[in-house]
């Protein structure tokens, strides 16, 4: 691949993965009488008895980067109807290979590896955005070559990412950071105002859709 058609793809990337806000956009919260969320309709099916949460999220996306360790605290204490579900989005081809790094990690009980992917791309400057590149992080982790290349072209993964990118367009996804719950609501931090602030309108909805 040329130097070019590489700038161009890292540029698609970077393009795809834009959210909603830039930070001093809403550092000083959402504007008075702004919804801090918006209704999904038609309301999306859920695991039944259960109050589902799905993070949409990318990789490459520095916002997302920031909430992960807000998610991870979060996440630990919520009662066990509660379930939160990451979900990679890949809005264009370029995407796919991070989208299909996480489900890879997934399929192999290896989400300890989850928190670096962030730390490798916004901190450690690593490109992360090819498969190439992707193989060569994970076994310089100490991961198994072969065995990941093998979950990563599987079935199993592929299917995985195709119901992401289901999901994605069925909850019309638009950016990232992004957290659906309960089939019924979407939220981010343009809507809600801030990273904590996202994770304080979730936990507000998971309570309205539990009906207290």
């Amino acid at each position: 691949m040329s130097f070019l058609s590489m700038s161009r793809m890292l540029g698609a990337v970077i393009a795809a993965a834009a959210v909603f806000f830039s930070p001093s956009g809403f550092a000083q919260g959402a504007p008075a009488g702004k919804a801090k969320y918006v209704e999904i309709n038609p309301a999306q099916p859920t695991e039944p008895g259960k109050i589902e949460v799905l993070e949409f999220f990318s990789y490459a996306c520095s916002h997302c980067a920031v909430l992960e360790p807000l998610m991870e605290k979060w996440v630990k204490t919520l009662p066990s109807d509660v379930i939160v579900k990451p979900v990679p989005v890949a809005f264009n081809a370029s995407m796919k290979p991070m989208q299909l790094l996480f489900y890879t990690l997934e399929a192999m009980n290896r989400m300890d590896l989850h928190p670096k992917v962030f730390v490798a791309i916004h901190e450690e400057k690593k490109k992360l955005f090819s498969k190439v590149e992707i193989i060569a992080w994970v076994s310089a982790q100490g991961v198994d070559r072969a065995k990941f290349e093998s979950v990563y072209d599987s079935f199993g993964v592929t299917s995985k990412a195709q119901r992401g990118d289901q999901l994605t367009k069925s909850y019309n996804v638009q950016g990232t950071p992004s957290l659906a719950v309960g089939g019924r609501f979407l939220t981010s931090p343009s809507e809600a105002g801030g990273y904590q602030e996202t994770i304080d309108v979730a936990a507000g909805l998971i309570k309205q859709v539990r009906g207290k």
